[in-house]
Parts: structure tokens; sequence; C-alpha cells
């Protein structure tokens, strides 16, 4: 994990030599190829191709509908202050995970080079929020200390954080053995199927179904988009750690996938409770129930993905956000009319 100075040597980095971490000096971390983790360097590609910036979306006919008075309820305007609220500061906690904990421990060239690409689209996630907030003209202090001042919002931030300082707590070395290794595997379960993977699907559609009324375009055009990051980011992540697991075995005992499976559910009562406190009334056919609904079909996918038992076999109450996570499709709103991204394929979600 710590990167000496480049030492002179004719021994060639090889593709057997490769780890996804705790690489000795023989496989030089600054090296990209040859490439072993192909699916790495895909995911790189694939977010470099679905590049995109707020600033180019319009909010103009979110301001005015925003404006008027009677566009939208109490309530409504209640769930899209409260979603702002936790997205606003929870992509940068993302984001500093990244770069302070997993970049840190996770030494492979072409893995590190899709966490690069990860950092900086969450980077354009936070500018997108503060753009939001901005064109609306909404109360920043208010949006933006949410996590600090409503207690759900702040108990998932919590939950997400916890194994974060446990990563930047360990020294160098604990990485070397199963123990450091869990610590470090929990994390990216907190980082990519928990925060990534569960706890910002309730936003997604709470927000994607006012666009389903043709109201709030342009932030239903950027939610759209982090969507889209947002799903490649948790696949390239399981990938991660299924990936550790098979290469430390030792690490994946009973006991500790007993610890992951329990460390998912807890999260999935944080979020029923975060849908609770975004909608104690029902709007647009959405109520409390039905997200918490979503939330249990979304753990249970989750789960299996980590080759864990399933817990709650619910169906998906909103199959219209599968066509949503499509990545093939995207709806032009300068234009009106779908085109294709260049990657293709959905993903799976």
């Amino acid at each position: 994990m710590t990167e000496s100075c480049i030492e002179m040597t004719k021994n060639r980095v090889t593709v057997q030599s490769k780890k996804i971490i705790n690489n000795d000096r023989a496989v030089d971390c600054n090296q990209l190829v040859p490439i072993k983790y192909k699916w790495a360097w895909n995911f790189y590609l694939d977010g470099c191709a679905n590049h995109w910036m707020p600033t180019e979306v319009s909010m103009q006919r979110d301001i005015e509908q925003w404006k008027n008075s009677k566009g939208f309820t109490d309530d409504e305007r209640h769930v899209i202050r409260r979603v702002l609220g936790f997205f606003a500061t929870a992509e940068t906690l993302v984001g500093n995970n990244l770069v302070l904990a997993v970049y840190r421990c996770v030494d492979n060239p072409e893995c590190r080079q899709y966490l690069l690409r990860q950092a900086f689209e969450e980077a354009i996630h936070v500018h997108a929020f503060q753009y939001i907030v901005q064109s609306l003209s909404l109360d920043e202090g208010e949006i933006f200390n949410m996590y600090r001042e409503v207690e759900a919002i702040y108990d998932k931030d919590k939950h997400a954080m916890s194994c974060t300082q446990s990563v930047l707590d360990m020294n160098p070395d604990d990485l070397k053995t199963p123990k450091g290794l869990q610590v470090f595997v929990k994390n990216l379960v907190g980082l990519y199927v928990i925060t990534e993977g569960i706890f910002f699907y309730g936003g997604f559609v709470a927000i994607l179904s006012f666009g389903r009324q043709n109201r709030l375009p342009g932030i239903c055009q950027q939610i759209q988009y982090i969507l889209r990051d947002e799903s490649i980011h948790m696949n390239f992540g399981i990938e991660l750690i299924n990936a550790i697991k098979e290469e430390d075995p030792a690490i994946w005992t009973k006991e500790f996938q007993a610890e992951i499976r329990e460390y998912i559910l807890s999260a999935v009562i944080l979020e029923k409770n975060y849908a609770q406190e975004c909608l104690p009334n029902g709007i647009l056919g959405l109520n409390t129930e039905l997200i918490q609904q979503y939330i249990q079909y979304l753990a249970d996918r989750r789960l299996e993905r980590l080759h864990l038992a399933k817990k709650f076999d619910s169906e998906n109450p909103f199959p219209w956000m599968s066509e949503v996570v499509d990545l093939k499709k995207e709806k032009n709103f300068f234009e009106t009319r779908v085109t294709e991204y260049q990657t293709g394929g959905a993903l799976e979600w």
C-alpha cells in the first residue's frame, strides 16, 4: 500500500503477478499494462463515454414551475427538499471515501484508473445538486445542513461513514491480514452496495416520479444521468468486492458473511425511516409503503450479487425504473428525441 521510489529493474510486470490489493514492489502500481482486470478498464471506458456536465441541462422550465405558487403541493415541496438535502452532501461523502480510503488501499493500476474517473463523477454530482439548489433559489444553508439537522439523513450518513473511518484508522500493513481485509471489504460494501446501491434509490424514484408527469424536466434529466453513473459505480464496486473475495477466500468466512448481510439489512431499516421522513403523506401515486417495498426489492438483489441469501422476496413496485436505468437510451431534452449511448447495453442495477 506504501508506494516507494521507483527502482531500476529488468523484471517486467506480468499479468499473473497482479492483484487488486497488496501488490509487492515487483508489480509497479504506476504501470497500467498489461491489464489483468479488463472489467475495471471497461468500466473506465464506459464512464468516459457517458461524460456530462450539469450546466448542459436547461433549468428554465423547472424554475418557472417551482416559482408557480400552485405548481406543487406542500407535501411535494417537502419531498423535493428532503431528497436534495440527502444528495447534496452524500455525494461529497462518497467522494471523500474514494479518495481517502479506497484509492489508498486498492493499488491495482486499472482499478485505480476507474476510481479516478469515479471520483471526478462524484464531483460532477456535487456540482449538479449545487446547480439545482441555486437555480431554484432554495435556502442553501437549509439544504446543505440537513445531514446534520434531520435525523433520518444523519443516520444514513453516519452508517456509511463508520466503515470509512475504520479504514482510515488502519495501519498500512493491516491489509496483509484477513481481519484488515475484512474491514476494508466492509467499507466497500458500505460505499458501493449500501450508499450507492440502496440509499440513493428511494430519492431517485421520488424525483423521477415528477418527470413522469412532465414536471421538473431539468432536475429529472440530471437525476437520470446521476442514476446512470451510480449504477456503473455500484457494478464496479460489486465486481471489486467479488474479485477480492476470489483472491483472498479466507476472509469470506460464514461469520463475516453473516456480518455483511446484517450490515446491509440494518441499512434497509435506515432507508425505510428516511422514506417515512420524505413521504409522511402520499404524493404522485407514491407512499411510504411502496418505497419501503422497493427498498426491500433492491436489498435482495444486492445480497444475491454478493452471493448472500436474500431476505424479503418483495416484487418491484416501480417496473418503470428498469427503463430509466437502461443505458441504451437517453432522452435528449434539447432535441426531444432518443439517442443511443456509445457504451450500449443495460447494467445490472
